[in-house]
């Protein structure tokens, strides 16, 4: 790999790390502990939603974008030619 290739897979690595925590912060910090009285207002099932960010949907939040990361770092590796072979036998390398 170039040393251009190089910087420009780390950029979009970069780029996708902040944006997926850019939405993890505003789950998890912003709903769940500053807009949390306003969103307690918003009942679903007898629960607050703002009760629900804080207990349960930033951790729902945060898995889903560890699958989300690796989902697209895999297609980014395939596309600048670091992909791991798939599917091996006897669990090498």
């Amino acid at each position: 790999m170039t040393e251009d290739a190089k910087r420009a897979y780390w950029r979009r690595n970069l780029r996708l790390m902040v944006a997926l925590l850019s939405i993890w912060f505003v789950v998890s910090y912003l709903f769940g502990i500053l807009l949390v009285e306003t969103f307690n207002r918003i009942v679903i099932n007898d629960f607050p939603l703002g009760f629900w960010f804080a207990q349960q949907g930033s951790i729902v939040a945060f898995v889903i974008l560890i699958g989300i990361y690796a989902w697209r770092m895999d297609k980014l590796d395939e596309e600048f030619g670091v992909a791991e072979a798939r599917h091996q036998r006897g669990g090498g390398r």
